[in-house]
């Protein structure tokens, strides 16, 4: 097939944090589909990041997104990486002015939030993805493919474990800026959207019914040991050695001691010396002791669901654990898959015989997800042909819709039924 791509997407990046460098980093692998012309960001480094990394003029250099609202189309995509909460207005407006759309999950953290956003889309009609990456890494593929091809069966169940690990936790949820559901989403959406999406995605089926337990257990002020006293910081305390949530431990020595000046360490300062990282840790949220701060969403929840024929899923999230590639266990009628991130194992009822297959390394981040997101959106976007794109608005809205109802269901203790059942 030739090349569609006669010259390079053209994208404008909203919210010029982590998410955002990742998605414009395509460039580096295919200048040819990707290019970032510009940036709209209210922190100066981070502006200046993009600014420099990707050449962009003076003129496409915006404090904030709303500066573009008024000026004509500078790019094919707004690529918006916001806040889950500043997600909506940026769709809505700039949808009207042609452009497509990359968003960053959650769509919105609330359900109002989520219906604007698809009345937006479908009303202008443009090219959408969101980015549920988990639907895109070779691992998710090499399992569909075993699932297609009839070799287990009907799938009856799935157990499915994300592993958010102790530091993770301690980094993005409570410390970080996903710490608090009343200035980023609940838990279950910021951190898991991506997993009911793609338990609705491996099912092949409609969710019926949830329920859900979960609750912030440890990362709280009664649980703070003894030997760390009134310390309010990682930098204060005496405790600091013996504790394994330590700021000191995790951006010093598990990072830029041993040569790490990226994530996590690059969201703490941009100045990734040991020097810098420790004046940062004396001043910004980032040194705050996990037992002192404003963090309100839980460490730990579970999701049962029901889907359409009598089909079973569970899903466990939890924070206590090394941060590792999720595990899945899915069980069919003519046999059972187990997948790590790294192999698949495929036990035949029939043979009795296991077949383990190892997962190839891919290129980027979440097991060459990140990559082959973009690969399929620019791809769309090219060919103007949005089934390209594995996460169109319609089955986005529909697992949203799951995340919602385990989350009611989880706070109001019961089982809550779908709206389409």
């Amino acid at each position: 097939m030739m090349d569609p791509f006669s010259k390079p997407v053209t994208g404008v990046i909203l919210g010029g944090g982590w998410r955002g460098m990742v998605y414009s980093a395509f460039q580096e692998y295919h200048p040819e589909r990707w290019k970032v012309v510009g940036v709209a960001e209210p922190r100066e480094w981070n502006r200046d990041f993009f600014r420099t990394t990707y050449n962009i003029p003076d003129q496409n250099v915006f404090t904030d997104w709303r500066e573009l609202i008024d000026l004509p189309q500078l790019a094919d995509v707004a690529v918006i990486t916001t806040m889950d909460d500043m997600h909506v207005g940026p769709v809505e407006e700039l949808a009207k002015k042609g452009y497509a759309i990359l968003l960053e999950k959650p769509m919105a953290p609330d359900e109002d939030g989520c219906l604007r956003i698809a009345r937006a889309v479908k009303e202008c009609g443009c090219i959408f993805g969101v980015c549920h990456l988990m639907r895109y890494n070779l691992a998710t593929r090499m399992l569909r493919e075993i699932i297609d091809s009839g070799a287990i069966g009907e799938i009856i169940n799935i157990q499915h474990l994300e592993n958010v690990g102790y530091w993770h936790q301690g980094h993005a949820f409570v410390r970080g800026n996903w710490r608090n559901q009343h200035t980023s989403s609940f838990m279950l959406m910021s951190k898991s959207c991506h997993d009911l999406d793609w338990l609705r995605f491996m099912m092949g089926r409609r969710c019926l019914s949830v329920s859900s337990f979960g609750d912030l257990t440890y990362f709280t002020k009664s649980q703070k040991p003894k030997g760390a006293g009134d310390a309010e910081r990682c930098t204060d305390c005496d405790h600091e050695p013996q504790c394994p949530y330590s700021a000191v431990k995790l951006y010093v020595r598990m990072c830029v001691d041993v040569g790490n000046r990226q994530w996590p360490v690059i969201m703490v300062t941009p100045n990734t010396t040991v020097d810098g990282v420790m004046e940062a840790l004396r001043t910004s949220p980032y040194g705050r002791c996990v037992f002192e701060c404003d963090n309100d969403v839980v460490d730990h929840q579970v999701v049962n669901m029901l889907f359409d024929g009598n089909r079973t899923a569970s899903f466990t999230m939890t924070a206590f654990n090394k941060s590792d590639h999720r595990k899945t266990r899915i069980f069919g009628t003519l046999g059972d898959l187990y997948c790590d991130g790294h192999k698949i194992e495929h036990f035949d009822f029939l043979t009795d015989r296991l077949i383990t297959t190892e997962v190839p390394l891919d290129v980027g981040g979440h097991g060459g997800a990140d990559y082959r997101f973009m690969l399929a959106y620019t791809e769309a976007v090219t060919r103007g042909d949005q089934s390209v794109i594995r996460t169109g608005i319609d089955e986005t809205l529909e697992s949203h819709l799951m995340v919602f109802a385990a989350e009611k269901a989880r706070l109001e203790k019961r089982v809550v039924d779908l709206a389409w059942q």
